[in-house]
């Protein structure tokens, strides 16, 4: 579990190796953008990797973004591509150490990337990180969990019953609308905070 690490991620990002990195927003998380109205949100991403998702919510006006990684290598592509992107607003720490409050968290492979043994733990500081009725929005993998990953599989009822008592499940649901590679693997998911 300990191998998945600072060190781990900086090595991938140093040797090029981000199969996951699609070079643009997910095509089911741009919808969900799309539809929001309220600029003002203090949204995050967690586990952001490249954040195409900050940089299309950023050129979109929503100013209240915070990218959290690991790895600083994705924060500094971030801010090359987006230079007016605030410096305090790029977080390199470890999600489980972060404290803070916000009303929307995008969840795009951060979830699949942790060793399984934290998903626990990844749910509680969830609920921790969300005001109440805060959202936790994004995607998640549809296929068997194995011992092999990053990326590490789940099912739908799985999720279910992680989540269910901490947050209200509004969607959890097959994704219709993901990129080639992905389709029927993904679960598009809405929770708001209990």
């Amino acid at each position: 579990m300990n191998e998945i690490n600072k060190i781990y991620w900086e090595n991938r990002y140093a040797k090029d190796q981000t199969a996951w990195d699609i070079g643009f927003v997910s095509t089911p998380l741009k919808t969900y953008i799309d539809q929001l109205e309220d600029k003002s949100l203090k949204i995050l991403i967690p586990g952001a990797g490249n954040s195409y998702e900050a940089e299309y919510l950023w050129n979109n006006g929503f100013k209240h973004v915070y990218v959290l990684d690991v790895a600083k290598q994705p924060l500094v592509n971030l801010k090359t591509r987006v230079p007016d992107f605030p410096e305090k607003q790029l977080l390199n720490v470890d999600f489980f150490e972060l404290r803070d409050t916000y009303d929307l968290i995008i969840e795009q492979t951060f979830f699949c990337a942790l060793h399984p043994g934290l998903r626990e733990i990844y749910v509680e500081q969830m609920h921790q990180l969300l005001k109440p009725k805060g959202k936790l929005v994004g995607l998640f993998f549809n296929f068997e969990l194995t011992e092999d990953g990053p990326p590490f599989g789940g099912s739908r009822a799985e999720y279910q019953s992680r989540f269910e008592s901490k947050f209200h499940i509004k969607v959890l649901e097959p994704s219709i609308n993901s990129i080639k590679q992905r389709q029927g693997k993904e679960l598009f998911f809405i929770f708001e905070n209990a």
